[in-house]
């Protein structure tokens, strides 16, 4: 039996035991667990180490450039100060460091795209020369399910009459096909996970099926 057999074997029987999963909890899927959270967690170490901390901190202290890197190092090593009870706090200045970095540079990225260019979608004219009819038609729907959506959630008008309260009736019917939608895609990407598991299983493993 070759490394490539062997492989196999492994993994049809750790999907095995994560699929025992769906009959009840047991000692086998504990340990199939418990293995995908410490490789995964050795790997990712492995992986800062020679991607980030080595090239990043070390080779440049070592080559005598960049002493400003430790000020990061040394804000990286607070995070171990978490496992001491006594000094445990000041574990909280690298994490603040980073939450508001992250919340500095991701706050423009998410506004641009999720709601800048949602803006930019509806913004548009609905009919140009030379545009078919089913072209206009779906700008007509996105600009007007947008509307309807938005007058939904606005709550200083009461949602009545033919404008506010039409206008927030068509708003959730929009809202629940844009979850329903989203819903949808997640299940088949699980699905799709699910029937990738079936044929490794049938074809790989067992040769069933080719």
């Amino acid at each position: 039996m070759g490394y490539t057999d062997i492989g196999i074997l492994v993994s049809a029987i750790f999907t095995l035991a994560v699929y025992s999963f769906l009959y009840k909890e047991n000692p086998l899927y504990r340990l199939a667990e418990h293995l995908v959270v410490g490789v995964s967690t050795g790997y990712y170490v492995a992986v800062t180490y020679t991607r980030v901390i080595g090239p990043r901190l070390i080779d440049p202290l070592l080559a005598g450039e960049g002493w400003v890197l430790l000020i990061p190092g040394f804000l990286g090593l607070l995070y171990i100060t978490r496992f001491f009870s006594r000094i445990a706090w000041l574990s909280r200045y690298p994490m603040a460091f980073v939450m508001g970095t992250s919340m500095g540079v991701g706050f423009p990225l998410t506004m641009k795209a999720m709601v800048l260019r949602q803006l930019e979608a509806t913004v548009f004219p609905i009919f140009q020369q030379g545009m078919s009819a089913d072209i206009v038609i779906g700008n007509a729907i996105i600009i007007l399910g947008t509307l309807a959506a938005l007058i939904y959630f606005f709550f200083s008008r009461p949602h009545k009459g033919p404008f506010f309260g039409g206008g927030s009736r068509i708003g959730i019917w929009i809202i629940m096909i844009g979850f329903g939608a989203t819903f949808g895609f997640t299940v088949m990407g699980r699905i799709s996970l699910l029937i990738g598991r079936i044929q490794f299983l049938l074809g790989d493993w067992l040769g069933i099926i080719r």
